[in-house]
């Protein structure tokens, strides 16, 4: 672990390689396990406001679940979080011809319909950023899911916080970017 600004960062975001391969996971991370996407309180009014220009780009069950649970739901234990269809895949999950998941939010910005293109919880995947009161911690999570992406990324021999770089950028700013670089390249040759 190192330290850059106000965040604690898991050396593993250097040290472990990641490229997201869609062709042999189909988008598993946004179907399998039991949670939805962290939410920060911000966003969920950004998927309040942005719900009717998304809603054209959703599956009817998904629609179903955001109009009777919201646009998010808070969790037990007070965390925010998309809501899922039957506790499985996320409320804004869509398939393309093949049966891989793709997300109705992306699509609809990358039609043009919004600006914004996914909750960064998503666009971080697979660093994980835990909020504390004095810092934020970034960690890498590992998921056997996702192992056919550390197998790609290590063939094109991509770290996990280059993958990542657009959605690190946009959580931590440049500044905070362009440090971490700098710790890979002194201290991990990345």
């Amino acid at each position: 672990m190192f330290q850059l600004g106000k965040t604690i960062v898991s050396e593993d975001i250097i040290e472990k390689d990641f490229v997201c391969n869609l062709s042999a996971c189909k988008g598993a991370c946004c179907v399998d396990g039991d949670a939805g996407a962290p939410l920060s309180f911000d966003e969920v009014q950004i998927l309040e406001d942005i719900y009717p220009k998304v809603k054209p780009f959703l599956r009817k069950e998904g629609i179903e679940v955001i109009e009777a649970q919201g646009a998010s739901v808070k969790t037990a234990y007070g965390e925010l979080e998309t809501p899922l269809i039957n506790g499985a895949e996320c409320a804004y999950v869509i398939f393309d011809d093949n049966n891989t998941a793709l997300c109705a939010i992306e699509e609809a910005y990358n039609q043009g319909e919004i600006s914004w293109k996914k909750p960064v919880s998503c666009h971080l995947y697979p660093i994980r950023v835990r909020e504390y009161s004095e810092f934020s911690g970034v960690n890498y999570e590992r998921w056997e899911i996702c192992d056919d992406a550390c197998s790609l990324g290590k063939e094109l021999q991509v770290p996990v916080y280059k993958f990542v770089k657009e959605a690190l950028i946009r959580k931590f700013g440049e500044d905070w970017y362009a440090e971490l670089e700098k710790v890979a390249e002194k201290n991990f040759n990345k």
